[in-house]
């Protein structure tokens, strides 16, 4: 029998199947030299966090031992956003010029000697020299550390490494939390001091292992050297197939001939970065338009939500929620930066699997009906003469509730959304502009908060804060178009239209794929991997 099967397949001449061969093909292993890359370059964003996170218990000591006051408290936690504006405006230009990789390095630099200055400052003026130049530091890594990462991982996993600056921010703001309790044991002359210099000690560290990287391949294609970002593609990318494909699409991208195999070329002055800003701004195509409007959207939303106050005046927010003694406010607030981080680690195994779209819109929610319900709480609080416990509970709790929604989706969504959607010859400045608008309005809104609350009530800003992010939720439903598993230079086609069906969207791409004999492959049997 077994003969008679063999000599009919010899007559046929088709090779006998196996039933594995009718299996699904497998997903393709995380690529661990991406993934060492993405966490090394990601890295940098612990700088943010560790700020945010010890600048809300360092404030307290700093208000003791400088005496000043609540207007120079909320100028000293919010300025360093929007000295950030330097460094992220400065960025993009700067990795186009130098590269992603030593734009990294010059972060660590500049936040290393901002971190020393607040060490050593002796009065407010010192203290506050040092915050700028802290902040153009964090300014710099903020904008490279998505845009590196997004440019170094395959698709497969994108969304899963580029969510890791936001990862090491929360991790960032933890440590700042944990600095905070450890240190408040010293005196206060000393115990803030050593809070905020103590961050210079990563910086260096970080500084001497992105060395180690290898550089972006986009920014080598950029410059001409092909054989180059061959390299490191063949080393980022899932399969040789996969590298081939990034390689080809890249340089399309940046106007190399696709027939061009020298390992160095000549380019044109306009894939160096001249015009960007006029195609950027000035004319921009619909697409181009409908790519910026989404990403200074998403980063103005993201901090319009009023994360940041919950994170840098958490002490003062437990305090109206009943927790009196210093200690206790610490704790919690440690709490609050474990929420974030063990939700952001959740985030991060979510975005390549049910996409951006779902888990942005169901965080977002969420985090409406947590600032609501936190308002209604400290409200209560508010007109009550006698300690209300149900609404102490409530109130702690829907702060924990608040961070966990905003850490599962809106928090690493804002930073890989952004830094995947603009084409290649764009991406530096574009990625720079998001980071800008987000830390200009994390400064307006960090630096206004204590104001705010003594305005219209603690209570009152927390629905203001849920009003706003209602408006976003509509913002992200009809702005945002789903990304997950598109390569970054098949973005554009995505964007440009306003009045799209998404679910059409997805089955477009599925029908283009499989377009040819029905089985994924094109009409000469080669597979077809998105659409252009």
């Amino acid at each position: 029998m077994a003969d008679r099967k063999a000599e009919t397949n010899a007559i046929s001449g088709q090779p006998q199947k196996a039933i594995m061969d009718f299996d699904p093909p497998k997903k393709p292993k995380r690529n661990k030299y991406a993934f060492a890359c993405a966490l090394l370059a990601s890295m940098t964003s612990v700088l943010l966090g560790y700020d945010i996170g010890v600048m809300s218990g360092a404030i307290i000591y700093i208000k003791d031992d400088l005496k000043i006051s609540d207007i120079q408290v909320e100028i000293l936690a919010g300025i360093l956003n929007l000295y950030s504006l330097i460094g992220s405006c400065a960025a993009g230009r700067t990795s186009d010029w130098i590269g992603r990789r030593y734009t990294i390095v010059v972060s660590q630099a500049i936040f290393f000697a901002g971190a020393v200055l607040m060490g050593f400052a002796t009065n407010y003026t010192f203290l506050m020299v040092g915050r700028f130049v802290a902040g153009v530091g964090v300014g710099y890594a903020l904008m490279i550390a998505p845009v590196y990462t997004a440019e170094v991982s395959p698709a497969s996993s994108r969304g899963f490494l580029t969510s890791f600056p936001e990862v090491f921010i929360n991790g960032g703001i933890l440590l700042g939390y944990v600095s905070n309790y450890v240190f408040s044991k010293l005196p206060t002359h000393l115990g803030w001091r050593v809070m905020l210099g103590v961050g210079a000690v990563p910086s260096v560290i970080l500084a001497i292992v992105v060395l180690w990287m290898p550089e972006s391949p986009r920014w080598l294609v950029m410059q001409g050297r092909l054989g180059d970002a061959k390299t490191v593609l063949d080393k980022t990318s899932d399969s040789k197939e996969e590298a081939q494909i990034r390689l080809a699409d890249i340089k399309e991208a940046a106007g190399i001939p696709e027939d061009c195999t020298d390992d160095i070329v000549q380019v044109s002055k306009r894939s160096h970065g001249e015009d960007v800003w006029k195609e950027l701004i000035v004319h921009p195509t619909p697409a181009v338009r409908h790519v910026l409007i989404a990403a200074v959207g998403i980063h103005f939303f993201q901090q319009c939500s009023g994360i940041d106050s919950v994170v840098l005046y958490s002490p003062r927010i437990f305090e109206k929620a009943g927790i009196v003694s210093s200690n206790g406010k610490l704790l919690a607030t440690v709490a609050v930066g474990f929420v974030k981080t063990v939700f952001i680690l959740v985030a991060t195994f979510l975005l390549d699997k049910i996409g951006r779209r779902p888990l942005l819109l169901s965080s977002v929610a969420g985090m409406i009906f947590s600032l609501a319900t936190l308002g209604f709480g400290l409200t209560v609080i508010d007109h009550s003469k006698h300690r209300v416990t149900w609404a102490v509970g409530l109130s702690i709790t829907m702060v924990m509730s608040f961070v966990a929604f905003f850490s599962i989706g809106m928090g690493p969504i804002t930073w890989v959304y952004s830094s995947e959607i603009f084409p290649l010859k764009l991406r530096a400045q574009g990625t720079s502009m998001g980071v800008a608008v987000n830390r200009l309005t994390s400064g307006v809104i960090s630096m206004s908060f204590i104001s705010l609350y003594e305005g219209i009530t603690i209570g009152g800003a927390f629905f203001l804060y849920a009003g706003v992010a209602l408006v976003s939720w509509f913002f992200f439903y009809f702005m945002l178009p789903e990304t997950q598993g598109r390569t970054l230079e098949d973005m554009e086609g995505l964007f440009g239209n306003f009045k799209w069906n998404f679910s059409k969207n997805k089955n477009k791409n599925i029908k283009e794929v499989s377009n040819g004999d029905g089985n994924g492959n094109g009409p000469n049997g080669q597979v077809q991997l998105g659409s252009r």
